[in-house]
């Protein structure tokens, strides 16, 4: 049975990004019986914030979140990162074998840096530690968007190179090489501003949010100036590409969609009402997990639980791991 790993950081309200690149993804493989180490990238998270507070309370709501949307903790161990010291540990190892240049070309640096945001060490050197996370439970597989295979592929690099310089052999390799698994309607999520949906972007849209502000949130999604009886393509409308990411592609519902675009006619089809369609299937899609979230962050005592199971199954991986590189750089 395959071992998969993934997480998210919690920067903020999860959304249709995180769950059309990720969590789908998490949910399908889930439900193939795989065995299943999903966590919350605080660590991570740290590279950006700097509020102790929300970070304590982002926390708490990406798990719940995880819970709402349909991972089994009776199949899933789902843990928070600096529950599993070991990860940091193996960072350093592997940060001793890592070439600056390879953190240079890493596409999230650069893409942060082009945007104006304030780059640190922590952000530098952040695919070393993702490394370490994938690394330390020896997973076989990481679900990613495909703007994250750039740094699932460092992480192979990473783990390639700490067996050669410790001369491991090849059948008893100190890292496990992950393979990573890209979702099939793997392109990336546009946000309201028709930009990579992100939550340092500022332009989500969060599944959960109370109705009118969800629908409010919709009707921002920017759009071209053509008119209701213009002919219109689909496939460049960021409403659409919404739609269709989590519909899917084959759904009855998408295919509808995309039809009105090409053929307004006499009553014509707007850019609004495209973005009503998109509303009512959020309310349609998510409606069972957003009514089990109510539930969830009635019960802190659930949470905590989960996430101690989580930590003990993720650490009893990782502990082995780390025995591994220790013995294998003279530790």
């Amino acid at each position: 049975m395959p071992r998969v790993l993934s997480g998210i950081q919690p920067s903020g309200q999860l959304h249709l990004g995180n769950y059309a690149g990720a969590i789908r993804q998490f949910l399908d493989l889930q439900h193939a019986g795989n065995e299943m180490f999903v966590f919350v990238a605080s660590y991570h998270a740290l590279t950006s914030t700097r509020d102790p507070a929300a970070l304590k309370a982002n926390i708490h709501q990406i798990v719940v979140d995880y819970l709402a949307f349909g991972l089994d903790p009776a199949k899933t161990a789902i843990y928070v990162q600096q529950d599993v010291p070991e990860v940091t540990e193996l960072a350093w190892l592997l940060s001793c074998v890592t070439p600056m240049s390879w953190m240079e070309k890493a596409v999230s640096y650069k893409d942060k840096l082009a945007k104006g945001i304030s780059a640190n060490v922590g952000l530098f050197t952040y695919p070393i530690l993702q490394a370490a996370d994938i690394l330390a439970v020896d997973a076989d597989v990481v679900p990613v968007g495909r703007d994250q295979v750039q740094h699932l592929e460092l992480a192979r690099d990473m783990a390639a190179r700490f067996n050669e310089e410790f001369k491991a052999p090849a059948d008893k390799p100190v890292f496990k090489l992950p393979a990573y698994r890209l979702a099939a309607e793997a392109a990336v999520l546009p946000g309201i501003d028709g930009e990579k949906m992100s939550k340092s972007y500022g332009n989500t849209i969060d599944p959960f949010q109370d109705e009118k502000g969800l629908r409010k949130r919709i009707m921002a999604i920017k759009s071209d100036s053509k008119g209701v009886n213009e002919v219109k393509d689909p496939d460049t409308c960021n409403t659409f590409q919404i739609f269709r990411a989590i519909a899917g592609k084959d759904d009855p519902r998408t295919v509808a969609l995309a039809g009105r675009y090409r053929d307004p006619g006499a009553e014509g089809f707007g850019y609004g009402h495209a973005k009503q369609a998109l509303f009512e299937l959020l309310l349609d899609h998510f409606g069972p997990a957003r009514a089990k979230r109510g539930a969830l962050m009635a019960d802190p005592g659930y949470i905590a639980q989960v996430l101690q199971q989580g930590a003990a199954a993720a650490r009893t991986k990782a502990r082995a791991v780390t025995d591994r590189a220790r013995a294998a750089v003279g530790l």
